[in-house]
């Protein structure tokens, strides 16, 4: 038997509420990936696409193997350790006693989780040099809520394709406009690709986004970080 599964899983929404799908990555003894899966929930908001990930990866390992998951969703993670055992007591309402977002999902997490052993690690999505499940998940996430169909090593799918969100470590310099005194620039121009802002919300294709220090973002983040 396994002494300890690492994995990772992430869901993705384009448009947020949008076509959306799940995905997870189950990582060999050298942490690369060696078994994924990937589905498409059709419209649905990124915090359904995410607890959904979670749902399904624990559905697909075994409950007596210890697991560490990597997750770059601070509302799953938190939503099933932090807040899911006040919402038990409350009756499955929050602290203004409105009821519980999601709840179907996070019920059957609850239920998964009983007895296993399970660590949550967070962390960062999209950068050069992140964790390889977490991106891994990502893409596979990503490429599924956009094609809309399942994939999976099962399957016998391709790697999924790099996402436009991860800046490249190679990527050559550009002349753009004066940067602003904070480092971000004046600019604003319309996404080609969808993404996500540093303040955590994703913008669709086509949308008005704004270099900030930490990449693309909605112009408005990017005038309240300065």
């Amino acid at each position: 038997m396994l002494e300890r599964v690492v994995a990772a899983c992430d869901g993705a929404s384009k448009g947020n509420p949008g076509p959306a799908a799940w995905a997870w990555v189950i990582a060999d003894e050298t942490e690369t990936p060696a078994r994924w899966e990937a589905g498409p929930l059709g419209r649905a908001t990124n915090n359904v696409a995410e607890l959904t990930a979670l749902e399904r990866l624990l559905t697909a390992t075994d409950p007596g193997v210890p697991l560490e998951i990597r997750m770059d969703s601070q509302y799953a993670m938190k939503a099933v350790t932090t807040w899911l055992p006040g919402w038990k007591r409350n009756g499955w309402k929050t602290s203004a006693g409105k009821p519980v977002a999601n709840q179907d999902l996070v019920v059957r997490i609850d239920e998964l989780l009983d007895g296993r052993t399970v660590e949550f690690r967070y962390v960062p999505a999209h950068q050069v040099d992140g964790d390889p499940l977490n991106d891994f998940a990502d893409r596979a996430a990503s490429q599924a809520a956009v094609v809309q169909e399942p994939a999976g090593s099962g399957l016998g799918s391709p790697q999924p394709p790099p996402s436009p969100d991860t800046p490249s470590a190679k990527a050559p310099r550009r002349k753009s406009a004066a940067p602003r005194k904070n480092g971000s620039s004046s600019r604003t121009i319309k996404a080609k690709f969808p993404g996500r802002c540093l303040c955590g919300r994703g913008y669709a294709a086509g949308e008005p986004i704004a270099k900030n220090p930490k990449g693309w973002g909605h112009p408005e983040c990017r005038t309240a970080e300065a």
